[in-house]
């Protein structure tokens, strides 16, 4: 990067919070390896058994309420304060770490686990007790359809359109912690490479399936190498 990007874009997938305590999904030991995705990732899941997928975001949830910040996620809160251009985060995780680091400027392309989403008149609205099949939408009062306000598989990410827009202008894109295989956050970089004057680079503990795609790639633990990352980029500014 000869000069100093104005606009930054920074993916982020479940590597970035491995080390708060929040396992991956596609790892040899992830998530994914211990229940099946279309058992509880799934509106077929959902309607088959509620219950069963309720129980296990009323898990989840407790889980990622009590985790931390990493110093990944305060280096990218810190970035975007010190940052004279435009810095967005967009990520995958439904966890709200970068929130609790304090970022602000942020989209979570994968919904919240602190929101609760009613199927019958998409009402959305912060939730911090389990979700059961008694309850009624606070909304319009239909009893059984409120589910976790996060994206499942066959359904169509959050904010698609402010992300293509803001891809389309950055000068620089970061993808940090994410595995490379799930669409359409995968095709990013290649979105990206279609303008020659934005350079890419990849994060990650080990290089993801889409690697080669990226112009820069640092392999390592998050917690050490984004705030490395982040050092170089605002030492630039001096």
């Amino acid at each position: 990067m000869a000069t100093l990007p104005q606009r930054i874009v920074i993916l982020t997938g479940a590597g970035i919070s491995a080390e708060s305590g929040l396992g991956t999904f596609r790892d040899k030991d992830g998530l994914w390896t211990k229940v099946r995705l279309e058992d509880v990732a799934t509106p077929e899941g959902f309607a088959r058994d509620p219950d069963y997928v309720l129980d296990f975001h009323n898990e989840r949830r407790l889980i990622v309420r009590d985790a931390v910040p990493n110093a990944a996620h305060h280096a990218l809160a810190r970035l975007e304060q010190f940052w004279p251009g435009e810095v967005l985060v967009v990520t995958q995780n439904v966890d709200g770490l970068h929130e609790k680091a304090g970022t602000r400027n942020l989209i979570h392309m994968h919904g919240e686990t602190g929101k609760v989403r009613c199927n019958i008149c998409a009402d959305v609205r912060p939730w911090d007790e389990d979700i059961t099949t008694g309850l009624h939408c606070p909304n319009c009062g239909t009893v059984g359809q409120l589910r976790p306000d996060v994206v499942w598989f066959g359904e169509i990410p959050y904010h698609m359109e402010r992300i293509h827009d803001a891809l389309a202008a950055c000068d620089l894109f970061v993808s940090i912690g994410t595995s490379g295989v799930v669409y359409p956050a995968a095709g990013f970089v290649a979105q990206v490479r279609m303008k020659k004057r934005a350079h890419t680079v990849e994060l990650n503990l080990e290089p993801s399936d889409g690697a080669s795609m990226f112009a820069e790639q640092v392999n390592g633990p998050a917690s050490r190498i984004v705030p490395e990352f982040v050092d170089r980029l605002i030492e630039r500014l001096s």
